[in-house]
């Protein structure tokens, strides 16, 4: 996979955002869920995927009730060095805003098809995709599910299983990174004075 249309868009020195490093916790691939501040917040929902990040913006950010279900939008792949960024774009620049890692882990792919376990890359290619989340604020089993191709349009689904869990809301009780333990505040505020 390419990361040509993340670099078209960006302006690499100015923006700070990473061109390509590993991102790479152990042996499983790994997920990045990023709170990014931008023109709007929203959270950014990125899966390692054959050498690259597949990244969808998620406006409401993930849920633990299997009952929601999350537009997530699909972007351009992201380099897997994207899985350690925290920091500031310059607002001058494309995505301009605060990042703060939310959440992190590794997971598994659990797309099963007639054939048996289907890989992630051909399950996203037929707009169905299973994964377990194994990260510091969500586990268990995510559906995946594309509704508007010509949109890029998915549905992000927490399935029924025994980390669901339709009291909690991480995204409001849990706001700060699990990087730094700090806010899309403090890390403004840090990147600013120069600390």
């Amino acid at each position: 996979m390419s990361t040509r249309e993340y670099r078209r868009k960006r302006n690499l020195e100015k923006s700070g955002e990473p061109a390509g490093a590993s991102g790479r916790f152990g042996d499983a691939p790994v997920f990045v869920i990023q709170k990014h501040d931008a023109s709007t917040l929203h959270y950014d929902f990125r899966l390692e995927v054959d050498g690259v990040l597949k990244s969808w913006a998620v406006p409401k950010g993930p849920s633990t009730d299997p009952r929601e279900k999350r537009l997530a939008i699909q972007t351009e792949d992201h380099p897997l060095g994207y899985a350690d960024f925290e920091g500031v774009i310059p607002k001058d620049q494309y995505g301009g805003g605060t990042v703060l890692i939310w959440d992190r882990g590794s997971y598994r792919n659990i797309t099963e098809k007639e054939q048996g376990l289907c890989p992630p890359m051909r399950a996203l290619e037929d707009g169905h995709l299973l994964v377990w989340l194994e990260g510091e604020k969500l586990a268990g089993g995510y559906a995946l599910q594309r509704i508007d191709a010509d949109k890029g349009h998915w549905l992000l689904i927490k399935m029924d299983d025994e980390q669901a869990d339709a009291r909690r809301n991480p995204v409001s009780t849990e706001p700060n990174s699990v990087a730094t333990g700090r806010g899309l505040d403090e890390i403004t505020r840090d990147t600013e004075s120069g600390t």
